[in-house]
């Protein structure tokens, strides 16, 4: 049984682009990920010790989003790929970012996929 985990349109300010006006204040970012689980080694038995917390993701993508400047949308899809992959349990991750004001007639994004 394959298990994930899935994060859809969490919305976030982030300080990134290259431009010197992406530079003046954050930026609106959309953030799509899905978690590719272990299978369980043990029945999850309705206990949040005995699965991976969703709030540790969520805040720590949140935190990770407003500690700094980030030039490119690989580097921060690189970040979160490395805070996702660190989390007990998790085997794959496949992390989206959407720049949704860059363009007036499409939204612009970078996406990648990292097995640990």
């Amino acid at each position: 049984m394959d298990r994930r985990i899935f994060f859809r349109d969490f919305r976030l300010q982030v300080s990134i682009g290259i431009h010197d006006f992406e530079k003046v204040g954050p930026q609106t970012v959309v953030v799509n990920l899905d978690l590719v689980l272990a299978p369980a080694d043990r029945a999850h038995g309705d206990r949040i010790g005995n699965v991976l917390n969703y709030d540790t993701v969520h805040d720590g993508i949140k935190a990770l989003a407003g500690s700094r400047h980030f030039n490119l949308q690989e580097t921060l899809v690189d970040a979160i790929l490395d805070l996702c992959l660190a989390q007990p349990g998790v085997i794959e991750a496949r992390v989206s970012t959407e720049k949704p004001d860059v363009y007036g007639d499409c939204r612009v994004g970078y996406e990648a996929v990292r097995r640990r």
